[in-house]
């Protein structure tokens, strides 16, 4: 059987991978139907996916199985897109050479031997594109720059064949590796380490003395030249750095953009989620009571987390990571009773320094095997509200007062605050207008 046929049903012998006598059993696949969640690419839409429907359609027509569609639920996932890098390079422009003579053969000759004698010339890219593209001359190279190599490139040209007022300089563009390129700035010594051809390579700086490439998006591949390479992601940030910031890039389903610079903030993001558990002195978390603010804190992760693993919106989990770390440490927060679930909640996203967190927290057992946090509502109720107060139309102030009070309850502690005073104090109170949840205005005039 092919492989693309076999691949196609596959998942119903896996209900019944024992059974020597048919391809499963009718009682297997009643109990586990159909696969619940296929996540791939689309570029399996034409192959793998379509001819399994087929197959199951088949089947189904046949009275093998009870499912018409082979897959519950289907996810495309989107594909991280690499950043691919070029540095402009100045080379020999074509001479046009009209007559066919031996004369221009041993021109058109000796100009392919100048081209490669032409010392290697690169721009950067910002300081190109600041001059609206213009190509300098080969003369205003040795002026503006004190080129030497181009001097005595010039000096060594046969005129008789060509002369030197002929020669002028064109731009294309060379693709380079990812690896000697840091945040569009190339680094020219790995340039030239890697690139033994442009070892004596001349470069066009900006005034600081860096050296700009430019990049466009494009899908990642070796051909390309932009392919970053996990392992060294790991090597220097730690594989749950890696996690977070595949995840945090957008959407499951949507195309990404690597863009190595943006992995610093999620590794920021870790060390200070490390720091929530530790002080200066090592390890510290306690097992006091958290703050209110801090339950709400974690119970808002909690919610967001939960909505977002069943909506496969796993960038926005980290967000809302990221956020309650911001919160707590604020709060300064080392609460066991909420930094322990806050661990948990993590985990999926970064296991291995949860996991650690685990065991400094006192436990035995694998995060994995505790049980996920309870979301609780009642820690999300609002207990005060912010109130605009205002007079005249005109906010003033604001002041935070309780949520359960009734109207005339509100005015009352308005009235007695030592600011309202203040505002009406030598002024008549004509009316107040007061709504609870919404605004407090009086309406005043001087006596």
């Amino acid at each position: 059987m092919p492989g693309w046929a076999g691949s196609s049903w596959y998942m119903f012998r896996y209900m019944d991978a024992n059974n020597e006598n048919e391809m499963f059993s009718k009682e297997a696949q009643e109990y586990w139907e159909n696969v619940d969640l296929y996540i791939g690419g689309s570029e399996h839409a034409t192959g793998h996916l379509l001819y399994s429907r087929f197959w199951v359609k088949l089947l189904h027509d046949l009275g093998k199985v009870t499912v018409k569609e082979p897959f519950k639920k289907m996810i495309n996932q989107g594909m991280i897109l690499g950043v691919g890098n070029f540095v402009v390079q100045l080379s020999l422009a074509r001479i046009a050479f009209t007559s066919k003579s031996a004369y221009d053969s041993d021109q058109l000759d000796y100009f392919e031997t100048l081209a490669v004698k032409l010392p290697k010339i690169f721009i950067s890219y910002k300081k190109f594109a600041d001059t609206n593209f213009y190509v300098p001359t080969i003369e205003e190279l040795i002026n503006d720059y004190d080129f030497q190599e181009l001097s005595s490139f010039i000096s060594e040209i046969n005129e008789d064949l060509i002369h030197p007022s002929l020669l002028t300089l064109t731009n294309n563009e060379v693709r380079v590796d990812v690896s000697v390129v840091d945040d569009f700035e190339l680094n020219k010594g790995d340039f030239s380490n890697k690139y033994p051809e442009f070892q004596n390579a001349l470069f066009i700086d900006e005034k600081n003395g860096t050296f700009r490439v430019s990049g466009e998006v494009e899908k990642m591949s070796k051909s390309k030249y932009n392919v970053v390479s996990p392992d060294d992601i790991c090597n220097q940030y730690g594989a749950d750095t890696l996690r977070l910031y595949e995840m945090f890039l957008g959407p499951l389903e949507q195309a990404k953009p690597w863009n190595t610079a943006g992995i610093t903030g999620v590794y920021g993001f870790i060390k200070k989620l490390w720091k929530l558990y530790h002080n200066d002195a090592g390890f510290s978390v306690s097992d006091d009571k958290a703050s209110p603010g801090s339950r709400k804190t974690l119970h808002k992760a909690i919610k967001k987390t939960q909505e977002d693993i069943e909506n496969f919106s796993f960038n926005t989990s980290v967000s809302s990571f990221m956020i309650a770390v911001n919160e707590l440490t604020t709060q300064k927060c080392n609460s066991r009773e909420v930094l322990e679930p806050l661990a948990i909640l993590v985990s999926p996203y970064a296991p291995h320094i949860a996991e650690e967190l685990w065991s400094l927290l006192g436990h035995k057992e694998s995060i994995s095997e505790a049980p996920f946090p309870i979301f609780d509502e009642k820690y999300l109720v609002e207990s005060s509200k912010t109130y605009p107060i205002s007079f005249n139309g005109k906010m003033k102030f604001t002041l935070d007062l309780p949520v359960a009070i009734s109207k005339d309850e509100l005015e009352k502690l308005v009235l007695a605050n030592e600011k309202v005073q203040e505002q009406l104090e030598g002024k008549t109170m004509i009316k107040s207008i007061v709504v609870p949840g919404k605004i407090v205005n009086f309406v005043i005039k001087p006596n």
